[in-house]
């Protein structure tokens, strides 16, 4: 494991999906489609990761969802439904990892690079006070840029005025991870709050 003294880093960005905020369409689904084998289909053939990233990364809902309509008619509703009950796929924060991000306010350069469509990160971001505590957050959906790609992560730095020799990257997504390694970011590949701490802890950080 890298190490890196608390002196070495004066910037943390996190990462928000599943990382700050619990955020899964299973939450809607288990109730429209009970069969697990059925839903876990729908959620991978249809309503799927390389499709939701699309509005992550600007493109229009309604484009979208009107793209899935006419390929998939019979299934309408429930594709529909991913926007029109986007609020339900909220699951609150993620207590641990809230906790270390009050640990660290005041003492470090705090801010957010997160996935996101614009629009729905508007209904979100008034629910988490915590968000508040970022010194900014850069939203794919709203500057078209799209993690990993290293342009969302030079618009940040240049944006911020950071130094990435300097600067930790927390994420959940493996790829996101190690796009920002390449750049000379720090990074930590979250996984639970635990081990987190615990590599802050190592590096000095907490």
């Amino acid at each position: 494991m890298m190490t890196r003294s608390r002196t070495a880093i004066d910037t943390i960005l996190f990462d928000l999906g599943n990382v700050l905020i619990y955020w899964d369409p299973r939450h809607v689904y288990e109730q429209l489609i009970p069969n697990e084998a059925e839903r876990e289909r729908f959620l991978a053939e249809v309503c799927n990761h390389d499709w939701n990233i699309q509005m992550d990364a600007g493109r229009p809902w309604a484009d979208g969802i009107a793209e899935l309509v006419e390929r998939h008619p019979d299934q309408a509703h429930l594709i529909r439904a991913y926007r029109e009950r986007w609020e339900e796929m909220l699951g609150g924060p993620v207590p641990g990892t809230v906790d270390i991000l009050w640990k660290l306010r005041g003492k470090y350069r705090l801010f957010s690079i997160t996935n996101w469509s614009a629009d729905t990160f508007a209904i979100a971001r008034p629910q988490f006070d915590f968000l508040r505590w970022f010194a900014d957050i850069v939203v794919s959906g709203e500057i078209g840029l799209i993690k990993p790609d290293p342009a969302i992560f030079r618009h940040a730095t240049q944006r911020w005025g950071l130094d990435p020799a300097r600067s930790l990257f927390i994420d959940d997504a493996l790829v996101n991870v190690k796009g920002a390694g390449r750049l000379g970011f720090a990074t930590h590949h979250f996984r639970n709050h635990q081990l987190l701490q615990d590599q802050l802890e190592d590096w000095g950080i907490l």
